[in-house]
């Protein structure tokens, strides 16, 4: 328990001396929205530890984008100071924020991974067997929650140049259910373990 605290305690403190190191160079870092986000920045993010503050940097290698078009996870190259032998590691949205910093006009990220020493060490390995299981798992859950959505990647507004309220209802049912059929896919990530 005192470790735990320690670690957040860390982290919140190397979190904040990032900031103010920001500050003191003219950036500044943002955890509100930005509207829009740049995969390669992303994916050039560094990536931070809760479970290891005194880690060298790990690195956003993938994003994983469900039928819903939406961001479920990141892949995570964790660095060996990490404590996971340098795997690769299934991140959720669950278990990580977002930190922006604007400097000169150019914007780059970090991933702040909330996870303690247990929750990092159950988190799924992405590997090809996990990469397999998953798509089938998640397919089954998109077509078990989607109620007959389709996927968003195949799915044109063609209903939106029809002129009248059914066309326009049609697409709001289909949108509905691809919106359910995403929350189960991130719910099937957030809820899969190491152990799975």
């Amino acid at each position: 328990m005192t470790q735990r605290r320690f670690a957040r305690t860390t982290l919140a403190t190397s979190i904040g001396l990032l900031v103010a190191g920001l500050a003191v160079t003219g950036a500044h870092a943002q955890f509100e929205p930005q509207g829009l986000y740049s995969n390669r920045a992303i994916l050039d993010a560094e990536v931070y530890f809760e479970a290891a503050p005194d880690s060298q940097p790990s690195e956003v290698v993938d994003m994983l984008l469900g039928d819903d078009m939406q961001v479920h996870a990141l892949i995570i190259r964790s660095h060996e100071d990490v404590g996971q032998d340098g795997d690769y590691l299934v991140i959720t949205n669950a278990h990580y924020q977002l930190v922006t910093h604007e400097e000169d006009g150019e914007t780059t990220h970090d991933v702040l991974v909330n996870a303690n020493e247990d929750v990092l060490g159950a988190l799924p390995r992405y590997d090809q067997d996990w990469w397999d299981m998953a798509r089938q798992r998640t397919r089954d859950a998109w077509q078990t929650a989607g109620e007959g959505a389709e996927s968003a990647w195949h799915q044109t507004r063609e209903g939106a140049d029809t002129i009248g309220e059914g066309a326009e209802r049609a697409w709001e049912r289909t949108q509905e259910g691809a919106e359910r059929a995403g929350r189960a896919v991130s719910d099937l990530l957030n809820n899969w373990t190491n152990n799975d």
